[in-house]
């Protein structure tokens, strides 16, 4: 049974090269595109487009690889172009490296059919042909290549319908969700930002009937984004800009905030810290609305971070963390005494001041603008997930920053920053602000130290292994608190805070 298809006009060469362009971005590891067409139907201007993309270098020399047989590029993944229309017999695809190339990289193959049965089950075939003045372009295939270049393609109708359909498309970044961004041009206009945001696939049923990311309140649509975004420009923060929206597929276009870092070279600097510190205060000094709109009748219910929430995300420690410490599941008796502790410590929490919790506020989600003034030095990205939680959290996300080791000196000056702030405007409990502070802290570096095993040990990512101890030195600073004394024990008792290696 033949595949999904689909089929694209080309007009002239500058279409193929888009067309080239929309493959591109959607390539992973793994994934082989089956290239075919009559003479003059636009194969290598595809392929240098596609080259190209992949590669970010618009002037990349892309020789014919009829002679080599094989030609690789590096770029946001290697790509490895083959020509197998002088291959005797297929079985020379070993000496030709195919199986390796594709264990890290995509390969855009020619003369397809002379690979016989060796392409991958979910390869996609491409195949030009002349039609009038320009060329047909016919796409089949089944699985996941496939289903991302369909939505590449749908991405640049989106961009049609915003008067950028002509815009170049380069990889911007991803992140460790579904979503991912392009950087977009047009001649004499500024860059823009495509974000690419599927709805979200929620998991197995893990608790009550419920997945993870239904008790978490993980954002569902790219709606959460838009509704946020509005609520926190019209109370005075720094956003992107939304030019271009398509709520239903999760497609939007915005502004393009700069790529200033918020760390220095790496390092975290006071100064910018005290900044986003003043910035959260003068947030948190605000009253927002909690059904924003994201369009004329959509409104996104700002969910709670309620105890459930709280209690599943730091669940992740024991599911995760514990067994990759001890070599063994947490028992049952663990696992009581773990929530016993975090039921306690949520009951504390009863009376903490909430806000607009953007949940990951850090430095990964902050451009840095030296340029302006203010809080507008300040891009904030990332806040789909935002909830209504405890002020405390976002600054505990941001002092104790997961991706970058804050001395407990820059930390400090960061919390004394905000809590300044706060009581500088009256009616500040700061004493209350500090227990939260170190509850929120414990809570979400428990949950960090899980989610870095579990990238590991789920996902093939043990790269973030090395921020384990980080974390844990993150942790040993949250409960040297009083009202966490109990916790501290715990986890002492069980060897949580032990340095070690996985």
């Amino acid at each position: 049974m033949a595949g999904p298809a689909l089929e694209r006009f080309l007009a002239d060469e500058a279409a193929t090269a888009r067309f080239g362009e929309d493959l591109a971005m959607a390539l992973r590891p793994g994934d082989v595109l089956a290239l075919s067409g009559d003479l003059g139907a636009g194969k290598s201007t595809l392929a240098r487009a596609l080259i190209r993309a992949v590669a970010d270098d618009p002037d990349l020399d892309v020789p014919s690889p009829t002679f080599t047989l094989v030609q690789s590029y590096d770029g946001r993944l290697p790509i490895h172009h083959f020509d197998l229309y002088r291959l005797a017999d297929a079985s020379e695809l070993d000496e030709l490296g195919f199986d390796e190339a594709l264990a890290h990289g995509a390969a855009l193959v020619e003369w397809p059919e002379r690979a016989a049965d060796r392409l991958p089950a979910g390869a996609v075939t491409v195949v030009l042909e002349h039609q009038g003045d320009g060329r047909l372009a016919h796409l089949s295939g089944d699985g996941p290549a496939f289903q991302r270049i369909a939505r590449s393609l749908a991405m640049r109708d989106f961009l049609g319908r915003s008067g950028w359909g002509d815009a170049t498309r380069r990889h911007f970044v991803g992140d460790a969700s579904a979503r991912s961004y392009e950087i977009v041009r047009l001649p004499g206009a500024a860059p823009h930002v495509l974000m690419n945001s599927p709805p979200l696939v929620l998991g197995p049923p893990v608790r009550d009937g419920k997945a993870y990311a239904e008790i978490a309140h993980t954002s569902r649509t790219v709606a959460a984004f838009v509704a946020i975004d509005r609520t926190l420009a019209a109370g005075g923060v720094s956003v992107p800009e939304i030019f271009s929206q398509d709520l239903d597929q999760g497609f939007l276009l915005t502004e393009h905030l700069g790529s200033g870092p918020f760390l220095d070279d790496g390092r975290p600097m006071a100064d910018r810290y005290v900044a986003a510190a003043e910035l959260l205060a003068f947030m948190h000094g605000q009253s927002w609305p909690y059904r924003p709109e994201a369009a004329p009748g959509i409104v996104h219910e700002v969910p709670p971070f309620d105890r459930a929430a709280m209690a599943i995300e730091a669940d992740l420690l024991v599911d995760w963390y514990v067994p990759a410490v001890t070599g063994a599941p947490a028992s049952g008796a663990v696992r009581d005494g773990y929530q016993r502790e975090w039921n306690a410590l949520f009951d504390r929490l009863a009376e903490a001041e909430t806000t607009l919790m953007l949940r990951d506020f850090h430095s990964p989600n902050i451009v840095w603008r030296p340029e302006r003034k203010g809080h507008d030095r300040l891009g904030i990205l990332d806040f789909q997930d935002a909830l209504v939680g405890p002020c405390a959290y976002d600054v505990a996300s941001l002092a104790m920053d997961a991706r970058v080791t804050v001395p407990s000196e820059i930390e400090k000056v960061t919390y004394n920053a905000y809590v300044a702030v706060r009581q500088a405007a009256g009616d500040f409990d700061a004493d209350a602000f500090a227990e939260a502070y170190a509850i929120m802290a414990a809570q979400r570096n428990s949950k960090i130290l899980g989610i870095f095993v579990r990238l590991d040990r789920r996902d093939g990512k043990p790269a973030y292994l090395k921020h384990l101890p980080r974390i844990r030195d993150y942790l040993r600073r949250a409960l040297a608190h009083p009202a966490l004394a109990g916790l501290k024990a715990f986890y002492e008792k069980h060897g949580i805070l032990e340095e070690r290696t996985l």
